[in-house]
C-alpha cells in the first residue's frame, strides 16, 4: 500500500513573512534609511532614523526578480512599467546601486535567500519591453555603423518625444544643456541665458560673421547670436521636432534674413573655410568613438583659418565606452547612440585634427545643478506631463536626469567647453588674457 505525501503551499502570511526576513538580511548593512512596502500593502523600515523613500511593489513577482538577479536595472525596468513606486528623495533611491552591486554575501546566503524568494507564491504578470527593438543593436552598431538612417531613429527617440513635454521643465528658450551659474541662487532660466552668451563672447563674435551651430537643438544659440552679436548664423539637427520648431521660432522673431536651421547630418557638410566660427553643444556625445575623428576633421576643413570653434560636451573619467549598468541604461532607455569619452582624449582627436586649443572649461558643477533644477520642474508639472507622454516615458526622463545628476556631483562625468583654432603659423586668433570675456562694460545682453 502507497501512502501519498501532502505538499503544503505557503501562506500567504507565511509569504510576506519571508519577503521581511529576506529584506532584512539585505539591507542589515545599508547605511541609510528606507521603508519597503509589499504587495499586500505590509510595510518594514530597514536602517536607521526616518526613511529617505520608500519602494513599493506591486507584485511578488517583482520582489522575486529583486531578490533573484540584485541587477539594479531589473528594478529600474520594473520602476517603468509601474510595477515598483519610489516615493520621497529620489536621489537617495538612487544611491542603492552601489549597494546592490557591492553587496556580499556568502555561498550559503545566496542559496538560502534564493530558496525563501523562490518559496514565495507569485503571479504572472505582463512584461513589455519599452525600448524599440532596434535598440537592440545598438551594442555592435553605435559609433562603428556609418548609416545615417540609424543615427535619425537615435536622434528621434530622445528629442522628438514632444516639444511640449521638453517645454515643461526647459527654460522659455528650450535650451537642453548646461547652464552656467555664476551664483548658485541664480534662476534657471538666467542661468541658460548666461552660458549663451558665454559662448558668444569666447568665440569672440563679430558683426557680420558666419557662425554655424552643429547640432543646433531647438536654435536657441543661433538666435542669440544674432540678435545680440550681429552674425548670420546656421543651424543643423537631425531632430524634425526640432527642426520646425527652430523654423517657426526664427519667423515670430524676426530673424529670417539673418538665421536658417537645416535638417542635416554633420557627415553631409560641404564647402570649405565656409564659416568664421562653429559652435557645438550637447551633440558630439551623439557622434561615437569610432567616429571622433571623422567630425573633428570636416570641423576643421569647414573652419575659416583664424576662426574659432567652441565643442561643448559631456565627458568620462574612464577611457573607452565599457559596458555597465550606467551605460546599459542609458543606452537602453535614453541615448541609443551615446557614447562619452574622456577629456585628454576628446583633446588628443582635437589635435590629431589639426586643431590648436586655447581654452579648456570644467562645468561639472554647473550641470549638476541643471539636473536637479531640471527634474524638481519635471516633478512640480507631473500632471501635465502626463497628458503628453505616457508614464514610462515620464519615469525614464525623471529617473535619468537624477542619475545623471549625481554622476555629475561625484565626478564619474565631466563637462568641458573646448576652444580651439585651426594650427597655423605666427596665428592669434584670442586675446592674450581672458579679460574680454568677464568685461561687464563689454557685454550687456543677459538680463
Amino acid at each position: 500500500m502507497s501512502t501519498a505525501t501532502e505538499i503544503t503551499l505557503p501562506s500567504a502570511g507565511h509569504d510576506i513573512k519571508s519577503a521581511k526576513s529576506i529584506l532584512r538580511r539585505l539591507f542589515r548593512d545599508f547605511e541609510g534609511c528606507l521603508k519597503v512596502r509589499l504587495w499586500d500593502g505590509s510595510e518594514v523600515k530597514l536602517g536607521q532614523n526616518h526613511p529617505a523613500f520608500s519602494l513599493s511593489f506591486r507584485s511578488a513577482k517583482t520582489f522575486q526578480d529583486m531578490v533573484l538577479s540584485r541587477n539594479p536595472l531589473r528594478i529600474v525596468d520594473a520602476y517603468f512599467q509601474g510595477l515598483i513606486d519610489i516615493d520621497g528623495d529620489l536621489y537617495s533611491a538612487l544611491k542603492l546601486r552601489e549597494y546592490m552591486t557591492s553587496l556580499q554575501l556568502s555561498l550559503l546566503e545566496k542559496m538560502s535567500l534564493s530558496t525563501k524568494a523562490l518559496r514565495i507564491r507569485s503571479e504572472r504578470i505582463s512584461s513589455s519591453n519599452i525600448a524599440p527593438k532596434w535598440i537592440k543593436t545598438f551594442g555592435q552598431l553605435v559609433g562603428i555603423s556609418p548609416d545615417r538612417n540609424l543615427n535619425r531613429d537615435a536622434i528621434s527617440f530622445h528629442y522628438d518625444v514632444s516639444n511640449d513635454f521638453y517645454s515643461l521643465w526647459l527654460d522659455p528658450q528650450m535650451v537642453y544643456s548646461c547652464a552656467y551659474y555664476e551664483e548658485p541662487e541664480q534662476s534657471l532660466d538666467l542661468a541658460q541665458r548666461n552660458k549663451l552668451d558665454h559662448i558668444c563672447r569666447k568665440l569672440r563674435l563679430q558683426p557680420g560673421e558666419r557662425l554655424l551651430d552643429i547640432g543646433c537643438g531647438w536654435g536657441a544659440l543661433i538666435c542669440w547670436a544674432a540678435e545680440n552679436y550681429d552674425v548670420k548664423a546656421h543651424g543643423i539637427t537631425l531632430s524634425r521636432n526640432q527642426f520646425e520648431y527652430a523654423q517657426n521660432m526664427i519667423k515670430q522673431r524676426g530673424l529670417e534674413r539673418a538665421v536658417s536651421v537645416e535638417l542635416l547630418d554633420y557627415r553631409d557638410l560641404k564647402g570649405e573655410s565656409c564659416y568664421d566660427k562653429l559652435v557645438s553643444v550637447g551633440m558630439f556625445e551623439h557622434v561615437g568613438l569610432k567616429n571622433l575623428p571623422t567630425y573633428f576633421d570636416i570641423a576643421n576643413r569647414i573652419l575659416k583659418p583664424g576662426g574659432l570653434f567652441l565643442n561643448h560636451g559631456i565627458t568620462s573619467d574612464e577611457s573607452g565606452w565599457k559596458k555597465t549598468i550606467a551605460t546599459e541604461f542609458i543606452n537602453r532607455y535614453v541615448f541609443p547612440d551615446g557614447q562619452l569619452e574622456t577629456v585628454s582624449t576628446v583633446q588628443h582627436n582635437m589635435e590629431n585634427a589639426n586643431f590648436e586649443i586655447h581654452d579648456v572649461e570644467g562645468l561639472r558643477l554647473h550641470y549638476a545643478m541643471t539636473l536637479r533644477e531640471w527634474v524638481n520642474r519635471l516633478e512640480q508639472r507631473r500632471e501635465e506631463a502626463l497628458k503628453l507622454v505616457p508614464d514610462s516615458v515620464y519615469r525614464i526622463w525623471r529617473l535619468y536626469m537624477a542619475a545623471c545628476a549625481l554622476q555629475f556631483e561625484q565626478g564619474g562625468t565631466g563637462i568641458y567647453q573646448i576652444l580651439a583654432s585651426k594650427r597655423a603659423d605666427f596665428s592669434q586668433p584670442v586675446p592674450l588674457t581672458r579679460r574680454d570675456l568677464y568685461d561687464t562694460a563689454l557685454h550687456s545682453h543677459v538680463h
